[in-house]
């Protein structure tokens, strides 16, 4: 186990602590829902879908996270302006975690924070996501609408190093400042499995430096991989899921965003085993500071 020279920054959003040295804090897990293909959806573009099955998926990752302790958020994603409202409205009723807003159109997910800030939302939303490709007019609506909190994406086109994406960092950082983004979630960006440690390195690295909450979809390195269940047969896959997503977590890692939520019932296990061992580990002063 290591600790951090470096103070590291803990973030309060609604009603989950986000951060801290490795162990300090449960991990933060974030499952997806109203995602592109999802079986609840019946019309992705009208935001049309089932509201029962909907909701008992997310009590059942709250389920979860009071078994394990490992707080939980919602990565609520919606294609049109209908659809995200829709979909935020409906899970902000369900439940009092935080969630994050995402969708693959900026003008949905813009359209996303006006919604959020009209009705008193602002102190529960993340948006997903900042970039160095993000618009202006993103960072303005960010201000006009005061969301304090957002996940900044070290995504540059083409294959880069551990090294490069904490210069990234650096320049998506100064813009999210100015547009009053008091909360940086860092997400170093997994995409396929040869990603996963450079993700994992990148994100030491920023902690090391910066001390902000870092974490990653590692079900990317997975999800990508097309031959997985032909090569070792389908019983590997969520085997492999699982060691990607809690790689992360060995490294020190804050928050993972672990894909479709119906899979918490093994991830909140897998993860909270992590947590707990290395607890006593900070009980017991067994770490090793980090230079």
């Amino acid at each position: 186990m290591f600790r951090f020279q470096t103070p590291q920054k803990i973030f309060q959003i609604g009603n989950v602590k986000i951060g801290g040295q490795p162990g300090e804090s449960p991990t933060v897990l974030i499952g997806s829902i109203f995602y592109h293909g999802q079986k609840i959806i019946h019309n992705e573009n009208k935001g049309v879908f089932d509201k029962e099955a909907a909701e008992k998926l997310i009590k059942l990752q709250e389920e979860f996270s009071d078994k394990t302790g490992n707080p939980c958020m919602l990565d609520v994603i919606g294609v049109t302006k209908e659809s995200i409202t829709k979909h935020i409205d409906f899970v902000t009723k369900v439940t009092d975690s935080p969630f994050l807003l995402d969708s693959p159109s900026v003008e949905t997910r813009i359209a996303g924070l006006k919604y959020v800030a009209d009705v008193g939302l602002e102190d529960r939303v993340i948006y997903n996501s900042l970039t160095l490709d993000s618009k202006a007019s993103e960072f303005d609506a960010l201000m006009e609408n005061r969301v304090k909190s957002a996940i900044l994406l070290t995504y540059e086109r083409g294959f880069i190093g551990a090294e490069r994406r904490v210069v990234v960092l650096k320049e998506i950082l100064k813009k999210a400042e100015k547009a009053g983004i008091a909360n940086p979630l860092i997400d170093t960006y997994v995409i396929d499995v040869p990603s996963l440690s450079l993700s994992c390195r990148a994100a030491f690295n920023i902690k090391k430096e910066f001390g902000l909450p870092c974490g990653s979809g590692a079900h990317n390195a997975v999800s990508s991989w097309t031959g997985l269940a032909k090569l070792m047969g389908k019983q590997a896959v969520p085997s492999v899921e699982t060691t990607a997503i809690v790689m992360p977590v060995i490294l020190g890692l804050d928050f993972i965003l672990y894909g479709p939520i119906e899979r918490c019932e093994y991830v909140f296990p897998s993860i909270h085993t992590i947590d707990t061992t290395y607890r006593y580990l900070v009980r017991m002063k067994e770490r090793v500071d980090v230079w």
